[in-house]
């Protein structure tokens, strides 16, 4: 279970989005208003919430805000209708991109994703164009030491612990997120974050020259309100994505 970890990549994208946090907050807030309609409020019941409100804590949003979310989309108090549904498209490099959109307007949103990829060297691909690339899995990114990581994240049922120096990178099967990080914080381990992502299974390696334009594009897609997360198969070495910022 050892090996190459993305920790580093993955954090430097974070700070990225970090830095949008007021445009990060209410698209967590949406998360969770589509994922209280769709399951229902009750989070024994619904593991679609738990990982969104989870997510919304990661990232510091206040509680009254997640309760309020959370009876919006369970109907209590009056709330928007919003679909799920991805875009698929290339990006400088032949970088594979799939963006998840919640909306309440799909006609928006497609023009939105369209106009984004076109104006920053990339191109939309028709439905299946990349999907097959991707897997949906639960990803947790922690801190501590190497053994009690590892046997935590095992006892919770990860797939998959990679990493060095104290950070490690942790895949499971999304149903196992939740179970996996209380193992995890059970044994004291710092959860930095965790959600349920999708993982490329081929990546695609860019360098100093396209990075920034790579970036720029999903920058320019992260940007649009109807964007809740873009997943891309890039392998910016740590060294530029540093540089970069």
């Amino acid at each position: 279970m050892a090996g190459h970890s993305k920790w580093a990549n993955i954090k430097h994208r974070k700070g990225r989005q970090d830095a949008k946090r007021g445009k990060l907050f209410a698209k967590l807030i949406k998360l969770i208003e589509s994922a209280a309609r769709t399951g229902g409020a009750d989070l024994s019941a619904n593991p679609t919430l738990v990982t969104a409100v989870q997510k919304a804590k990661d990232n510091s949003v206040p509680k009254d805000n997640i309760d309020r979310a959370i009876a919006r989309g369970a109907g209590d108090v009056d709330g928007v209708v919003y679909i799920e549904t991805f875009y698929e498209g290339y990006g400088p490099a032949g970088v594979a991109l799939y963006v998840h959109i919640l909306t309440d307007n799909r006609n928006r949103a497609a023009s939105d994703v369209r106009s984004a990829f076109s104006k920053n060297g990339g191109s939309l691909g028709e439905p299946g164009s990349v999907a097959y690339l991707f897997e949906q899995k639960g990803q947790l990114l922690v801190t501590g030491d190497e053994d009690t990581v590892m046997l935590s994240a095992l006892d919770g049922g990860a797939e998959d612990v990679v990493g060095s120096g104290g950070e490690w990178e942790i895949v499971c099967s999304p149903g196992d997120l939740q179970t996996v990080r209380a193992s995890l914080e059970g044994a004291g381990v710092h959860v930095e974050s965790g959600d349920v992502t999708y993982l490329p299974s081929t990546s695609v390696a860019v360098g100093a020259d396209m990075a920034p334009k790579v970036l720029s594009l999903i920058d320019a897609l992260e940007d649009l309100d109807d964007v809740q997360s873009v997943f891309a198969n890039f392998d910016i070495p740590d060294e530029v994505f540093a540089a970069l910022e």
